[in-house]
């Protein structure tokens, strides 16, 4: 659960106050990606450039950190260059299945280890000579019969392991949350230098219950494993950024309060949204304010999104988000102080759901683009 999916969900659960029914939905949509390709980029060789010893290296000695309570066993902290061949064959291994996902038409994916190709650059020690003088970049496409590369230039990771003792189970949990940072590269032919370097990271995670603390620790994942798994997974986490991606999150229907509100949620679940939406808004006319007021305006603007009426389902969120800040009395507290999450539970929900339409219809301009140079073949 992203730490995004899991704030909503905490605010849900305080909007709800003990009297109204919640039903969970995932909804699947699609992102554009940060970087946009020109139409006459359809091939592409994806590459290990990374040095045997990357200059921004994060290795350091293995530390044990103070515990932060009584529970915590044990805390330790390492940090890895990360295996480049895993993670740049993952990385091919992504591209393509995007590919297949949602028609990228990257034509061709060749893998190749560029100590092998350039080998004498690489083992010469210079950080990126193979990849950053003009010449070697168009004769490496040229030879490839690609029209640009994609290059893992470093792979780092930093592991957290834990061992805790947990009270109400009475057994010891061993924990391991490894981040990963990824940067790659992407060359083009008759270019300078790089035309965009993606620097980004993410967190993977693996965890043992045990009676004993030495069972606890022999049960995780072996540090090897760890390794090798990190590095395959690290290989995945740039391709949102170059290929639009598909996004799994999760939505709240309200569903009591009144017979509308009930007879409402009877047609979503036959996936009948425009009656839905009727019931909802007779709803939300009929109440002059209040949090049915505001459930019902919510919903409303569910339903568009879930008939991808963004532009509809944002203004209907927004009318949600109004209800919210007066039923939070949002006004009066500022006046007494600071506001904590906790004593704006609905307006911060709604705020939060209102946030992630406007990133939709924000994307979609940019996605309509992206997706528009294979408009033949879909």
């Amino acid at each position: 659960m992203t730490k995004y999916s899991h704030l909503l969900g905490i605010c849900c659960a305080l909007l709800l106050g003990g009297c109204q029914t919640v039903e969970q939905l995932s909804i699947d949509y699609m992102l554009p990606a940060e970087v946009s390709f020109p139409p006459s980029l359809k091939r592409v060789a994806v590459v290990n450039n990374m040095p045997s010893i990357p200059d921004n290296k994060l290795i350091v000695e293995e530390t044990d950190e103070k515990k932060k309570d009584e529970t915590e066993i044990a805390r330790k902290t390492k940090y890895f260059n990360g295996n480049a061949k895993i993670t740049t064959e993952a990385l091919a291994e992504a591209l393509a299945a995007l590919d297949a996902l949602v028609l990228i038409n990257v034509a061709v994916l060749v893998l190749i280890q560029i100590d092998r190709v350039l080998g004498a650059h690489i083992h010469a020690g210079v950080r990126n000579a193979a990849l950053a003088a003009v010449g070697e970049v168009e004769s490496l496409t040229e030879s490839l019969n690609v029209d640009f590369l994609i290059a893992l230039e470093n792979i780092q990771i930093r592991s957290l392991r834990k061992i805790e003792y947990l009270r109400e189970w009475g057994v010891y949990a061993g924990t391991i949350d490894v981040k990963v940072y990824p940067t790659v590269k992407v060359y083009l032919p008759n270019r300078n230098g790089p035309m965009v370097t993606i620097n980004t990271n993410d967190s993977i995670f693996w965890d043992y219950a045990a009676p004993s603390i030495a069972q606890a620790g022999a049960g995780l994942i072996s540090e090897t494993e760890m390794l090798k798994e990190a590095s395959e997974f690290a290989g995945t986490v740039p391709v949102k950024y170059m290929l639009p991606h598909w996004k799994t999150a999760s939505r709240y229907l309200f569903t009591s309060g009144s017979v509308n509100m009930r007879d409402a949620a009877v047609y979503v679940r036959e996936n009948n949204w425009e009656q839905a939406i009727e019931l909802w808004k007779q709803t939300y006319e009929k109440k002059k304010k209040g949090k049915q007021k505001m459930y019902a305006a919510y919903n409303v603007a569910l339903g568009y999104e879930m008939q991808d009426s963004i532009q509809t389902a944002e203004e209907w969120a927004l009318k949600a988000q109004k209800e919210a800040y007066d039923i939070d009395k949002i006004e009066e507290k500022k006046k007494q102080g600071g506001i904590d999450v906790s004593d704006v539970p609905n307006y911060f929900a709604v705020t939060r759901y209102l946030n992630e339409l406007q990133e939709r219809k924000e994307g979609m301009t940019r996605l309509n683009v992206q997706m528009e140079r294979f408009k033949n073949d879909f």
